[in-house]
């Protein structure tokens, strides 16, 4: 068995589901979780018209951020490691994240701060989950990183730089995973008049028990005896 397929399609399905959730919340309640960079720009400008209205966006960013920060502390804290270690609770970190989705579909209509808050410290956590595939970083919550890799990669190709094809595709796999994942949400919102953030939250649920299940029922000998991964083998 390789690992290089199943890390990388756990990338791609980590993505997905960050993207899918976080249209989502953006479509339920205007913030985004996954990425807070374009949300504290806007912000930066509205401060300069000061209005109730942007004191409550400012709420919900504010506490989104921090929420996001505190999600990847803990990370580092109990899970993250600098290469991919299968011993490590991964599944159960995914349902754990699946779990805080589902709560924030629930508090959404009542208490959408901690709605946001709860979605994004599960995206900090998902995103500090992140570990080198042959030397590249895989982050799964955005895309400003990915982009940046594909960008540099694919244009030192044009170059003439003899760069192989998969660290073109990594990134480019990764960002064509995300932009579905948002794309499907949104037609999910819009077109069926359903909530993405649940569907996300019960996928997570799902997919995490699936993976524990499997790792330590079906590949135990295999997963638990081999080396950390760190795409360089």
């Amino acid at each position: 068995m390789r690992l290089q397929p199943i890390i990388l399609g756990g990338g791609c399905c980590l993505a997905f589901g960050a993207a899918f959730a976080n249209t989502g919340l953006l479509l339920s309640t205007g913030t985004s979780v996954s990425h807070l960079t374009g949300d504290i720009s806007k912000l930066s400008i509205d401060l300069v018209r000061s209005s109730p209205e942007v004191m409550a966006e400012l709420l919900r960013v504010s506490t989104a951020a921090f929420a996001f920060f505190v999600g990847a502390f803990f990370a580092g804290l109990l899970i993250h490691h600098p290469t991919i270690d299968f011993a490590r609770p991964y599944g159960r970190t995914v349902t754990g994240i699946g779990a805080l989705f589902v709560l924030s579909y629930l508090l959404i209509p009542t208490v959408p701060v901690l709605a946001i808050s709860l979605s994004a410290f599960g995206c900090g956590i998902q995103n500090s989950l992140a570990t080198r595939y042959r030397g590249i970083i895989l982050r799964t919550t955005h895309l400003t990183g990915l982009i940046t890799d594909f960008g540099i990669t694919l244009g030192m190709r044009v170059r003439g730089f003899d760069v192989p094809r998969w660290k073109i595709a990594v990134p480019g796999l990764l960002t064509a995973a995300f932009v579905l994942g948002g794309v499907l949400s949104a037609a999910l919102y819009f077109w069926a008049g359903e909530d993405p953030i649940l569907y996300a939250g019960v996928a997570y649920l799902f997919a995490g028990l699936i993976w524990t299940v499997a790792k330590h029922w079906l590949f135990r000998d295999y997963f638990f005896d081999a080396p950390g991964e760190d795409g360089d083998a």
